[in-house]
């Protein structure tokens, strides 16, 4: 336009910028990365699989296409994790019971469910046996299950799960942390028996159908396997008939121990077991590298680009199933992870490219991470968090997007961990101009908090939520039926019925929480009082609640 006729536009004019268009998310550019990354020929994305590589590759083109830059390894996409995979020898483990009555043997897979041991490939372990309760200890909460018990050498049989009535969080917590506990009293061994509600929650036909799989640990700077509690040289978890044998003589009974846990705050104390229990195994172990895949959008904020928020996903999913006796030849065996996690990392994509091509740029800086090995344990994720490519202390915050139930017309999310923080107050917000209700922890019992990417930057003292899609609105039922069909099955494939435009609102709500946490004046931080901020962040500032 002349200048001389732009001289003669009224003030206004030339004077008021229009407004940013907001980003648009639609069905087809989510349906389309999920196609890719649950395409049979990645043959479900296992870490240190070719399909996972190609899955790899695929995230880092994207970074690349949106202009990011490079977080990983000398200035690669990749922050590459050595791993070692440890899987069971040709002789299965067995567990014996020794004691006044004769020995009774089992075999591992079937009545019982031998854990494996990274750091010895031969394991023969005799101890006599004590019943510990719940297996829990923390000071700050005053709780010590140990207390009067002399568990030196021994192998600790502890209830799974927690006590009724206990912040399912904190209770998957201190679940988790169960053989650091036993380590620290003195145990060599851990054996779980189930509560009536564990056994509910997660029946044995489940676990057996995953006890014959590998474990992975990542490799540390002394070379060897990480592992939280290595003082810990054998584990196991037993059916009702083991559990039963374990109880034989003893002053309370299986059944009323079960009782005891039934009640709300029931915390059955622990006593001395009659016999010995031998746990013999030998496993076979070899390395393997798989990649997290680092993408980096520089803060535009001078004073706020130094803090970094991480929006996180994890890109792998568990391969091909083995076969079974009687499968047809044509069974369909590749667990694609449509759900679990291709919609996540579809999420952290289209935000990533809503973020980055945004008229105006986030003031903090953000890092988009695809993790490897959440299956095997939150591996990829916790090598990061151990190994951040970013200063630890710049990390303000985590949100991790795992397996968002995208097959039915959400309206409420869960942030998993909003409790603790000021994060939870900033998800709300985020979300409440979308009428999106953000809902409390539908499945306690699930332990979800301590499964998936986010726990591992609690641990690190890095305020942090796991979001997923809530029950309301038919969610409660699609979870369900989930659960039961899909979940970690060939199910979970393209064939589903995914709800595409539940897809773009919530790559749409997760953008409006990444902007929402990188544009804030305030970081956010842990809330005064709180157990996990006080356990893992105990000098940082906090916030009133």
């Amino acid at each position: 336009m002349p200048r001389v006729l732009l001289s003669l536009l009224p003030l206004a004019l030339v004077s008021a910028a229009p407004p940013a268009p907001a980003p648009v998310f639609t069905p087809e550019a989510f349906r389309a990365h999920v196609a890719f990354l649950a395409d049979d020929l990645l043959e479900g994305r296992d870490t240190g699989s070719r399909g996972h590589e190609i899955a790899a590759r695929y995230v880092a083109s994207q970074f690349a296409g949106l202009g990011l830059k490079p977080g990983g390894d000398g200035g690669s996409w990749y922050q590459q994790v050595t791993f070692q995979k440890t899987r069971r020898g040709d002789t299965p483990g067995t567990l014996t019971l020794s004691g006044a009555k004769g020995s009774q043997r089992w075999t591992h897979g079937q009545d019982v469910i031998i854990g494996i041991n990274p750091r010895e490939a031969k394991t023969d372990l005799s101890a006599p046996i004590v019943f510990v309760g719940y297996g829990l200890a923390d000071k700050s909460l005053g709780i010590d299950d140990y207390q009067g018990l002399d568990v030196r050498g021994k192998i600790v049989v502890a209830l799974n799960g927690f006590p009724k009535g206990m912040p399912s969080e904190v209770g998957a917590h201190l679940s988790e942390d169960k053989g650091n506990a036993a380590v620290e009293h003195g145990a060599v061994g851990l054996i779980g028996i189930d509560t009536n509600l564990t056994a509910a929650t997660r029946p044995w036909a489940v676990r057996q159908r995953y006890s014959d799989g590998s474990r992975f640990n990542w490799i540390g700077a002394d070379g060897q396997p990480h592992e939280d509690a290595p003082g810990l040289r054998a584990s196991a978890g037993v059916d009702d008939t083991v559990a039963a044998a374990l109880f034989a003589g003893a002053p309370h009974t299986l059944d009323q121990i079960r009782a005891e846990a039934e009640r709300d705050g029931g915390r059955p104390k622990g006593f001395p077991l009659a016999g010995t229990v031998r746990v013999v195994a030998q496993t076979a172990s070899e390395r393997l590298t798989s990649p997290n895949v680092i993408g980096v959008l520089p803060g535009s904020d001078p004073a706020l680009a130094p803090q970094v928020v991480i929006l996180s996903a994890h890109l792998d999913h568990i391969g091909i199933s083995k076969p079974r006796p009687n499968d047809p030849p044509n069974k369909d065996r590749i667990n694609n992870g449509a759900l679990d996690n291709a919609s996540g990392i579809a999420t952290m994509l289209e935000v990533a490219r809503a973020a980055a091509t945004a008229p105006t740029r986030p003031r903090r800086t953000l890092v988009f991470l695809a993790s490897t090995a959440e299956e095997k344990g939150l591996l990829g994720a916790e090598y990061y968090a151990h190994n951040p490519t970013v200063p630890l202390a710049s990390i303000v915050a985590d949100v991790d997007l795992d397996m968002p139930l995208l097959l039915y017309p959400f309206t409420d999310v869960v942030a998993f961990g909003a409790d603790h923080s000021t994060l939870g107050k900033v998800v709300a917000d985020a979300a409440k101009p979308m009428n999106i209700a953000l809902s409390p922890d539908p499945m306690p019992a699930e332990n979800i908090f301590v499964r998936s990417d986010h726990y591992r930057f609690v641990q690190q003292g890095v305020p942090a939520v796991f979001l997923a899609t809530g029950y309301a609105n038919g969610g409660e039922a699609a979870w369900k039926a989930f659960f039961d069909k899909a979940y970690h099955q060939p199910a979970d494939d393209m064939n589903q019925a995914i709800d595409w435009n539940a897809a773009a609102r919530f790559a749409e709500v997760n953008y409006r929480i990444t902007r929402a946490l990188a544009d804030a004046d305030e970081a956010p931080r842990w809330y005064t009082g709180d157990y996990f901020g006080d356990l893992f962040a105990p000098k940082a500032p906090k916030a009133p609640r």
